[in-house]
């Protein structure tokens, strides 16, 4: 049987929908431009309610450094417009389409409702930190605003930031408020290589500990580096770090940042060209696109702990994986089987963190949580926030998760 696509062209329209849906006792499965496809537990819902059809730039002053935009408006558009004004989105969202194998267009409403945030979250903060303001609707059909287009309006922040990473399961954004950024005009990207992934780790937590402001810190070891820049990053492990701001400043912090690590290997810097080109690739985890049969994780722990993970699941079960966020953030490829009772028992041995089962074939994800448990009092109160938002859990039906 087919499900109906429903694509309404205004708020008030979802709002009608989704009452009475609510009132019938029927599920919808929230998406945007469907591009993240295929997260969390799948269950099958009645309908797929999209908002790429309430879509469009609402408000923009480049000087207040603030956008507001309906939730349906193709990323691609956003970007467009900041890009003419000389500024970005700070947390530089990831493309997820090639990584999941999906077509369609990602919308600014599907970049907060995942929470997306890439190479630069860890110091410029996650797409939740941007979001100022939302409007949405719940469970019940109602429509409600929270926040405002300043970071002093405080109020309904809590609904702000409880929308962001829900993933569609407790309301269905239709508007976002988020704060931009200028785009540096220059950036370089200085690689040392040959590292192993324990001297990576404290190269990079040396470099972010110096004055020379790194924007980006990762670690591509041997089997990943051919798959970026198209083979040209030299021989062994790669150790990248990224600097940006303005052309003197930056060459100035770059020699300096070259200078204090030059002890540890060689090293050379990738132009401006190829600096983007790399980070847009980490930023899309774009060594991982190609096999989209193996399970793919995405896991969160300490910065210090994630090669540990790495070195401890390679003694049991067949891996590939990479290292953004100074090491905290780790992109890991299964060979065969998720594993993923395995994977929780390391990460919660090591001090504990959050995995997502990004990627696997049906049969693999068959009984296989896709987020990292919550303990019982953040699960005890996530229930309580969804029975108040969708009393009748009529929104994404198998996607819940941490936020």
């Amino acid at each position: 049987m087919t499900r109906s696509a429903l694509s309404p062209e205004h708020e008030a329209g979802a709002a009608d929908i989704i009452r009475d849906y609510a009132e019938a006792g029927r599920s919808l499965e929230i998406i945007g431009g469907n591009t993240r496809s295929g997260f969390g537990n799948r269950v099958e819902a009645d309908a797929t309610l999209s908002s790429r059809g309430i879509s469009g730039i609402v408000a923009y002053n480049p000087a207040e450094m603030v956008m507001t935009a309906k939730a349906g408006t193709p990323v691609a558009e956003v970007e467009a417009a900041l890009s003419a004004a000389r500024q970005m989105m700070a947390f530089e969202p990831m493309d997820h389409r090639a990584l999941m194998g999906t077509k369609g267009e990602p919308t600014i409403g599907g970049v907060f409702a995942a929470n997306v945030s890439g190479p630069r979250r860890y110091v410029a903060g996650a797409a939740r930190d941007s979001l100022l303001g939302i409007r949405f609707v719940n469970g019940k059909g109602e429509i409600i605003k929270a926040g405002g287009r300043v970071m002093k309006n405080v109020t309904g922040l809590d609904l702000v930031k409880l929308l962001a990473g829900s993933f569609g399961t407790l309301g269905f954004l239709t508007e976002v408020t988020f704060r931009v950024l200028p785009t540096p005009p220059a950036q370089t990207t200085l690689l040392i290589s040959g590292l192993e992934d324990d001297a990576a780790t404290n190269v990079m937590a040396a470099a972010m500990a110096t004055s020379t402001e790194v924007s980006g810190a990762a670690h591509l070891p041997e089997s990943v580096r051919s798959r970026f820049l198209n083979g040209s990053l030299p021989d062994g492990a790669a150790t990248v770090l990224r600097l940006e701001g303005l052309p003197a400043s930056v060459d100035a912090r770059a020699q300096k940042l070259q200078t204090i690590l030059s002890a540890l290997g060689p090293s050379r810097f990738l132009d401006a060209d190829e600096s983007r080109v790399l980070w847009r690739d980490i930023r899309d985890v774009a060594p991982y696109a190609a096999n989209q049969a193996k399970p793919l994780w995405r896991v969160s722990v300490a910065p210090s702990q994630g090669h540990r993970l790495v070195a401890a699941l390679r003694l049991e079960a067949g891996i590939d994986a990479f290292y953004d966020w100074q090491g905290g953030l780790v992109w890991m490829q299964m060979e065969f089987d998720p594993e993923a009772n395995l994977l929780s028992r390391h990460i919660r041995a090591l001090g504990g963190g959050h995995s997502t089962l990004l990627r696997a074939l049906p049969a693999s994800r068959h009984g296989i949580s896709a987020f990292e448990p919550l303990v019982i009092a953040e699960d005890e109160l996530s229930r309580r926030i969804k029975a108040k938002l969708d009393p009748a859990g009529i929104f994404n039906p198998g996607k819940m998760g941490p936020r």
